[in-house]
Formats: C-alpha cells, sequence, structure tokens
C-alpha cells in the first residue's frame, strides 16, 4: 500500500474529522468579488459529512441528516434542541455536549456567522478540556484559529495554532494547537495546524513563512494534494509581491535589483505550476473530484494571469478543457457554483482585474458564458445557499448589463441584492450588487435611484474594508479595480446631480456633507491599503469632518483655517472648501480662459500641468529666476475661484487633503500673479490625509531633540546614495536650537542605537538628516543609516508606536527624502508616514535638495518653531519668507541671495497637525 493509501486508511479510522478552511490562490480581491473557493475543504480527505456523537439521541442524528443535505440553517435549530437537552440533564455530560457543539461551530461557518461559531468552538474546547480529550482540543484550536482568520484576526489565529512565542524555527508553545497534535502524534491533526498557520502567515503577506509550515506539513504527510494546492497558493501570491517588488525596483532605479526580483519570480511561477499539477493528479488519481476541480481553476488562474514565458498557452488551454468536462459531472456544491462562474468569466492575460467592476472583452469561453451562468444559477438555487445564489444571480446580472439588456441585468442584480442581505450573510458580496445596480440605474437615466444604490454599496463596503485592506503585504488585492472606483463614482454622481440643480437649494450642504464624508472614507483607504494594516486608525477621531468643524472643542484647530480637498474623477477634477463658519463650497477646475463645455480641465491636462510644475520647481535650481508661468497657472484654476472664501483678512492657514497627483507638489508655490506673491506668502500652508487624523494639541514644554543624521555615502540593496556634504551644517543648526539634544551621527546612527535611544528617553522632537526614500511599496520605503544600513518604515513605526502616550514625539522631521517620482503610491506613503509612526507632526521634503540652504530654513524654522505663540505651519511659512526675501535681505543674514527661488524653500512640507 503506498504512502496515500495509508494516509487515507489512517484518517477515516478516525472518530472525528477535521476540516480546515484553504482558500484558494486567487487574487485577495476575487475573495471579495467572486469568492470561488469561500468552500470548506476536509483536509482529511472526508467530504460533506460531520460528526455525530456516539449515542446521540435524535435531534443530533436528524442534524447530521440537515447538515449532510445542506440544510445548516435546520442542522442549526436540530442541534441546539439538543444541546439545551444536555445541558438540562441532572448529570452534567460535557462528552455529549462537546460534540455538539462541535457541530455547530461548522454548521456556523457554513451559514458564515462566525462569531457564533467561535461561541460553539469555545465551548467545545472546554468540554473536551473537561473531559481530558486533550487531542481534540488542539483540533478545535485549529477550528477555531480558522475562523478568527476569516473574520480577519491573524494574531488571534496564530495564538492558538502556534502561540505568540512562535520563534524562526517555526517552534511553537506547548497548549498550542501544533504542539498538542504533534505531542500525541496526531497527524491530520499536525498537517492541520500547519496548514492553516500556512494559509493564515499566507493572507498577512508573511509569504516565506507560509510556505515554511506548509512545507512542515508536507514532510508529515507527502504528496497530499491539499497541502500541495495550499503551496501553489503561496508560491503565486510570493511570484506575484516579487513582481511588483521588481517594478518598484525599476522605478528608483536598482534595475539589477529589479532582474534579480523577475528571476525570482518566474521561479516562484514555476514552482506554483508544478504543485498545482501534481496537486490535480493526485486528487484525480484519489477520485476527489472537488479538489481536482479546485486544482484546476487554480491552475487556470494562475495561467490567466502570466504570460506564455510562465505558463504555455497549451497547459492553459489542457486545464480549461478538463475544468468543463468535469464540472458536468461534479456534484450540487459550491466549487460548482463558483467554477461555472470563473470559467465564464475566464480571460487570458487578464492581469487580475475583476470581472464585475468593467465588462470583460477577451472571454477565452464567450460562446459558452450564458449556459455556465444559467447553470450556476440553476446549482445554488437547488442548494439553497445565500451566499451562492447571490454570486451566481450577480454575475449573471452583470452578464446582462455588459449586454445592455439593462432590465435583464436589473433583476438578477436584485436577486442577488436580496439574496446577499438575508441574514447579512454575504456583506462580501452585498457591496458589490448594490454597486452594479447603481451602474445599470444610471444607464436607465434614474440618477437618483442610482446615488441611493451606490450609496448602499458605499457603506457595506466602509464596514468591511478594513478587512478588505489590512492584509500586511497581499498584494492580490487590486485597491485600484474595488474601492477607489466606488467611492469615486458615488462622489461623481452626487457631485453631478448638485452641478445639474437637481437637489434643492435646502439640502445642498447634506448632499455636499456626503460627498466629503466619501472622500474622506477613500482617503483613509488609501493608507491603509499602502501600508497594509490598521495603525493609521489608531488616532482617528469618530467623528466626520463636518462634525469636526463645527465640534467647539476645536475651535482653536480651525481658527482662521480653510480646508481645501481635491477629488479627481473621470474626465475632470473638483475641489471641496470648507470651514469652521462658513457651509461647504465645491466648484471643478476650470479654466477661465476657455468657453463653454471646454472650461473643465481635463484630469490629463490637469496631471500634465501638474508633473511640468514639479518638474519645474526640482529642476529650477538652476535658473537665475524661477519662471513662475505654470505656478501662476495652477494658482488661477485651483485657488482663485475661492478668492472671496480666502480673504486674507479672515483666513490665515491653509490645509490641503490632496488626491493622487496633487499629492506630488508643494502648494506653497502656487503664484498669484495679480498679488506678484506666492501663496505662502498670503497664508500658511499645512497639508494631511484626514482631518480626522490630525486634531490634536500640541504639547511644546519640553524641547528636547534627538538629531540624527548620515554626512557619508551609503550603498543599500545594490544603490548608491551620494554623501550629504550640506548636512553638518544642518545637524550644527539642530543643536543650535537644540541645546538639550542627543545625536547619532554616521556610523553612530544605526537602526540598533536609534531604537536603543528612543527607548530610554522621551524626545518630543526627532530630527532625521539622512537620505529617505519612498518607493511604491512600503519595503522600499526606508531611511539611510550609517555602516550601508537602513532603518526600514516598520523598524521605525515599532520603535514610536511602543512609547507612551505622554512620551509621544511631538514633531518628526525628514530632509533629503526620494520619492520615486511619478508614483502616487511614494507619495501617499510619504504623506502617511508621519501618522503611521504615531508622531504628531511631521516636516518633511518633497524630494532632495543637497544644499546648504536646507540648513537654512531648518534652522529659521526651528527658530520660529520654539516661539511658543506661533503655530507649526506660520512657523514654516515665516521661514520660507525670509528665504523668498533673500534679495532683500542684508549679508549678515547669511542667506544666498538665490535661495528665493522656490527649488530651495518649497519642497518642505508640513504633514498632520499644523497647530
Amino acid at each position: 500500500m503506498n504512502t496515500k493509501n495509508q494516509y487515507s486508511k489512517l484518517l477515516f479510522s478516525l472518530p472525528r474529522r477535521l476540516y480546515i478552511n484553504i482558500i484558494n490562490c486567487f487574487p485577495r480581491k476575487d475573495r471579495f468579488i467572486k469568492v470561488l473557493f469561500l468552500a470548506t475543504l476536509l483536509i482529511c480527505l472526508s467530504f460533506g459529512q460531520v460528526v455525530s456523537a456516539q449515542n446521540a439521541n435524535s435531534l443530533v442524528e436528524r442534524g447530521v441528516k440537515e447538515y449532510n443535505t445542506g440544510n445548516y440553517r435546520d442542522a442549526v435549530k436540530h442541534w441546539q434542541s439538543a444541546l439545551t437537552k444536555y445541558q438540562n440533564q441532572s448529570q452534567n455530560n460535557p462528552d455529549a455536549t462537546a460534540v455538539v457543539n462541535e457541530n455547530l461551530g461548522r454548521a456556523y461557518q457554513k451559514l458564515g456567522e462566525n462569531q457564533a461559531a467561535i461561541t460553539s468552538l469555545s465551548a467545545a474546547i472546554r468540554d473536551y478540556e473537561a473531559v481530558k480529550n486533550i487531542p481534540q482540543v488542539g483540533r478545535m484550536r485549529t477550528e477555531l484559529a480558522q475562523v478568527y482568520s476569516n473574520l480577519g484576526q491573524p494574531k488571534k489565529a496564530i495564538a492558538l495554532l502556534c502561540g505568540k512565542a512562535a520563534g524562526i524555527e517555526l517552534e511553537c508553545i506547548p497548549e498550542s494547537a501544533v504542539q498538542i497534535a504533534s505531542k500525541y502524534n496526531d497527524k491530520p491533526g499536525i498537517v492541520a495546524a500547519f496548514g492553516v498557520l500556512g494559509e493564515v502567515y499566507r493572507l498577512i503577506g508573511n509569504y516565506d513563512r507560509a510556505i515554511a509550515y506548509l512545507q512542515a506539513a508536507e514532510k508529515v504527510v507527502p504528496n497530499d494534494f491539499l497541502v500541495l494546492n495550499s503551496l501553489g497558493n503561496a508560491y503565486t501570491n510570493r511570484a506575484q509581491l516579487l513582481e511588483l517588488q521588481a517594478t518598484s525596483a525599476a522605478k528608483i532605479g536598482l534595475d539589477d535589483k529589479g532582474i534579480e526580483f523577475n528571476r525570482k519570480s518566474a521561479a516562484d511561477f514555476n514552482r506554483a505550476t508544478e504543485y498545482f499539477k501534481n496537486s490535480i493528479k493526485l486528487a484525480r488519481e484519489g477520485k476527489q473530484s472537488l479538489a481536482e476541480m479546485r486544482g484546476l481553476l487554480n491552475l487556470i488562474k494562475l495561467a490567466s494571469h502570466t504570460d506564455k514565458t510562465k505558463i504555455d498557452d497549451t497547459t492553459f488551454k489542457n486545464a480549461v478543457e478538463n475544468a468543463l468536462k468535469l464540472l458536468e459531472n461534479l456534484p450540487d456544491s459550491d466549487t460548482k457554483v463558483y467554477g461555472a462562474i470563473d470559467l465564464a468569466y475566464l480571460q487570458r492575460y487578464s492581469q487580475g482585474n475583476s470581472p464585475f467592476t468593467d465588462c470583460p472583452t477577451q472571454l477565452v469561453l464567450r460562446q459558452q458564458t450564458l449556459s455556465l451562468l444559467q447553470k450556476s444559477v440553476l446549482t445554488s438555487n437547488n442548494l439553497k445557499d445565500n451566499r451562492l445564489q447571490s454570486y451566481a444571480n450577480g454575475a449573471l446580472g452583470h452578464f446582462w448589463e455588459c449586454r445592455q439588456d439593462n432590465q435583464k441585468a436589473l433583476t438578477y442584480t436584485q436577486n442577488a441584492i436580496v439574496a446577499a442581505d438575508s441574514n447579512l450573510n454575504a456583506k462580501d458580496s452585498l457591496y458589490l450588487w448594490e454597486w452594479q445596480a447603481g451602474r445599470i440605474l444610471d444607464k436607465q437615466q434614474r440618477n437618483k435611484s442610482a446615488i441611493e444604490s451606490y450609496q448602499r454599496a458605499f457603506e457595506t463596503l466602509e464596514n468591511i474594508r478594513l478587512d478588505i485592506l489590512t492584509a500586511k503585504r497581499d498584494v492580490q488585492f487590486d485597491f485600484r479595480d474595488v474601492v477607489r472606483p466606488l467611492y469615486r463614482t458615488l462622489a461623481k454622481s452626487r457631485l453631478e446631480l448638485l452641478q445639474a440643480g437637481a437637489i434643492p437649494d435646502k439640502q445642498r450642504n447634506k448632499e455636499l456633507s456626503k460627498v466629503v464624508k466619501t472622500i474622506d472614507a477613500l482617503k483613509l483607504a488609501e493608507l491603509q491599503n499602502y501600508f497594509g494594516n490598521d495603525c493609521v486608525l489608531s488616532g482617528l477621531n469618530p467623528k466626520q469632518v463636518d462634525e469636526l468643524l463645527q465640534d467647539k472643542q476645536n475651535s482653536r484647530a480651525f481658527e482662521n483655517t480653510v480646508f481645501l480637498s481635491s477629488i479627481i474623477l473621470d474626465g475632470k477634477t473638483g475641489i471641496l472648501l470648507q470651514s469652521a463658519d462658513s457651509a461647504t463650497k465645491f466648484k471643478w477646475i476650470e479654466d477661465s480662459q476657455q468657453q463653454g463645455t471646454d472650461k473643465i480641465v481635463s484630469s490629463d491636462k490637469l496631471e500634465k500641468k501638474i508633473a511640468e510644475f514639479r518638474e519645474g520647481l526640482v529642476k529650477g535650481r538652476a535658473a537665475i529666476n524661477y519662471d513662475t508661468i505654470t505656478a501662476a497657472q495652477l494658482y488661477d484654476w485651483i485657488i482663485r475661484p475661492f478668492a472671496e472664501d480666502i480673504n486674507a483678512e479672515k483666513v490665515k492657514t491653509l490645509v490641503f487633503i490632496q488626491d493622487g497627483f496633487l499629492r506630488s507638489v508643494p502648494m506653497a508655490a502656487l503664484y498669484d500673479s495679480q498679488q506678484q506673491k506666492y501663496l505662502v506668502e498670503t497664508y500658511a500652508i499645512a497639508t494631511t490625509p484626514s482631518l480626522r487624523l490630525t486634531v490634536t494639541k500640541p504639547n511644546r514644554s519640553k524641547q528636547k531633540a534627538l538629531i540624527l543624521g548620515l554626512t557619508e555615502k551609503s550603498t543599500i540593496d545594490g544603490k548608491i546614495f551620494p554623501a550629504l556634504d550640506s548636512i553638518e551644517n544642518e545637524i550644527d543648526a539642530v543643536r543650535k536650537q537644540f541645546p538639550n539634544h542627543t545625536d547619532l551621527i554616521d556610523e553612530n546612527f544605526i537602526p540598533e542605537n536609534f531604537q536603543q535611544k528612543i527607548a530610554q528617553t522621551t524626545y518630543p522632537i526627532v530630527h532625521i538628516a539622512s537620505h529617505a526614500q519612498f518607493g511604491i511599496i512600503p519595503e522600499d520605503t526606508f531611511i539611510v543609516t550609517g555602516k550601508n544600513k537602513k532603518l526600514t518604515i516598520s523598524q521605525l513605526e515599532n520603535s514610536l508606536q511602543n512609547l507612551n502616550q505622554s512620551d509621544s514625539v511631538e514633531l518628526l522631521a525628514l530632509t533629503a527624502c526620494q520619492t520615486a517620482l511619478g508614483d502616487e503610491r511614494a507619495t501617499l506613503g510619504l504623506a502617511g508616514v508621519a501618522l503611521q509612526v504615531g508622531v504628531k507632526s511631521a516636516i518633511a521634503s518633497l524630494w532632495n535638495i543637497q544644499d546648504i540652504s536646507t540648513s537654512k530654513l531648518v534652522e529659521e524654522f526651528y527658530k520660529n518653531y520654539r516661539e511658543g505663540g506661533m503655530s507649526i505651519a506660520a512657523a514654516l511659512q515665516k521661514a520660507q519668507i525670509k528665504m523668498i526675501n533673500a534679495k532683500k535681505l542684508p549679508a549678515s543674514e547669511g542667506i544666498d541671495i538665490k535661495y528665493d527661488n522656490p527649488a530651495y524653500w518649497a519642497p518642505m512640507i508640513i504633514i498632520g497637525n499644523w497647530l
């Protein structure tokens, strides 16, 4: 008997079968769009049956029968009744209640009721502990860990499976599921625990550790098709991450590193392909049709997202043909439903885009699409599963939407909404179909109804957004494909209704308030997506922006301050103006020199003008006199339309909440050609990702500074960072302003020393004078330190977030920064870094200036900052104005006359709290 047969015999001889929910390799976003494999697989090869207690009464047995036919709700009713009877017995029977609670936990998972599943599985663990059935305690901990993973709580899952003491060598604490299974030589339990652990680490983006745990499972039971399938998933994800890292490396000039990433990515794609092929082969030999189908669909999905150099057309074609044949004979199941949907919308080289957010144009099975989708609806109806009915009807509705049969499209989409909304069991699809209904209603010119659908989609997505966005490095979820288009569509629809005069004047402020809420939610979502966790929410004010503006407690924060929020939509860009003492106003960016419909400045035209503006500033140091033409044109487009609302006699500070490419340029350098002044000469300027993250009261009572600097040339990941000769002047300037300081310079400035100093002493001010790189992914975001080392954003975050609130950093300064030019994600990283590491305010440079001008600007800023009555934004404004007036100042001031050029003073910006 071969190893596989021995394993099967061992598993089927067990009194209880252990389940594990293994998610497929499909992109993270697809789990929320079509959820192809959100089915419970049996790691022990047992399909469709749950455990029943020995000598169980008829209620338990009836529950098992209902469960096996897919009637999970009725199964729960019978088991709950049985549990009540057991608990009412005069003599407690934990062995019996343990089994019933175990069954209930499994049924609740099927129903998507995770909290109820947690309650039942936790009760099962207590019961099994009471009867000293420790192996089963371990198994239940694995199942409970799976539920926590489903809820987006990986730390709890890992604690149950391995414990917080999990180390590099994959060691686990004694009471963990892994160690319990190992102690009792419970091979199925070991494989299940390692399998779930691997999946948890995969879903939080730690693919190396995921692979290590899954390989550990493979060693326990070699050639198990489910473990091989999971390994294929993990290698696919790591390959995708490596591709993204290659792109990031290329953008920041690390060509050799990019080539190496691409080589490793190709190797991982090859490994994933082989694992899927072997999984399919073994499942076929074991006559496990559901597992074979899942493996085929995984392979197809992988092939559809790669080019011929990774998976050839023959392999792809054969896999599709085999999947179609197998689909015909599959028993009714969620795999059959999701498989039909996925095959119906299958595209070669799809780049991972969702088929439900636009209309696919290159379908592989175009002639069979309608038949496949109709069969998925029929199967879902047979199974009476709300989640399946939701996806099947929604997918068919989208088919008719793309065929422009709006009535059929709306009928099926509304069926999907009803199914998804049943007991709120399918929120991860509800937002999708509400969004789809909105698009269809828009096409029917039912604009108000469309907005209502978009709004419901938005509110549903807000409830589950954190679960979608907080996988730390899970590159599958395409934020641009799911969240951003919905939020912008909703905002655009409301704004267009307002512009058309379809909203009564008395409701305009309410409608604009909803637009503000939508835009603010989008900006928070972008930050979470970039950093991959929920740390930015730690300082989030529960009140919405309009509520904050009316809050009397914030009177000082918003006194004489106006907020300008931008939103970039298809074809045009809008600006919202808000203040505490006036109604919200909105204007599209227009060119007053044009007439009629040509007045609207297209988003493409604006982006080109913004890029021209930035390029002119960066290269402007070579010019004797800065050319203000572009700066003046942007002023006329963005600022001048609000001239009456930002009267300089009343308004002292402008706070910008920027969108997309607008984050990459300093608003301070916009030029008022009429007054012949830069914007910063009239107003103090600050930027923030969201008002809800920045309303804090500064504490300037402590004036102790930690000064970190690097003057020497460094090499990081093969990239040379040149020496910063002017840094010594900057460091001396900071030392002069803060006599009570500690400094770490050159070889003393290394991550270990920084972490030690910040842990030992409170430093309200941390000034870092070194190269700081912000890439399009967080892995490429770091500060260059001495000895050719780097302080990563994660290390900086961990060091500063471990501080007590009273010891938190008030101001973090980053000079000599470098962002990936032309990529808004890099500038998003710069804008969010202060929030990510938990400091209240940051002053940072949008690009690197290797010049003594930085030291002069920094010196002036800190001199102003130390004057208690001046805000941070005003302190920087005063320093920048001094630079602008360089030609008018006496030589004794020591400011070179060329520093009036905005290339020298404009890139320094205030981020976060501007007070």
